[in-house]
């Protein structure tokens, strides 16, 4: 249980710093405009709002590496971390697009589950 716990806590990281890439330095590229489905002057306009949200991605990101780092005893921080994953996703998907349910909440929600039942 802690291996899996240990693999998908650290793909939720992975997707994270992702999403960092993505929001901070592809948000107006060909790619980033047709993974968020933007047109250029959307993504122009919206291009700093894009970096601020990558940049919380990040925190996400290391503070899931930090818990990882910390090994067993790291699960307060590895949960908290999950847990603020799972509800910017479900804000996510409530108020910009349902696909952020699957994409962010889902993997987060399932990596807290495991991590909660290997303590």
């Amino acid at each position: 249980m802690n291996t899996a716990a240990t693999i998908l806590t650290a793909l939720v990281a992975l997707l994270h710093a992702w999403f960092l890439v993505l929001e901070m330095f592809l948000w107006d590229t060909p790619y980033g405009r047709r993974v968020f489905g933007l047109t250029e002057e959307k993504a122009r306009a919206t291009k700093m709002l894009a970096m601020n949200q990558g940049l919380y991605n990040g925190f996400l990101a290391a503070g899931l590496v930090w818990g990882l780092a910390l090994g067993p005893p790291g699960a307060a921080v590895k949960l908290f971390f999950l847990g603020c994953v799972v509800v910017a996703g479900v804000f996510g998907a409530a108020t910009a697009s349902r696909k952020i349910l699957f994409v962010q909440a889902g993997p987060g929600a399932l990596a807290f589950a495991l991590v909660w039942l290997a303590r």
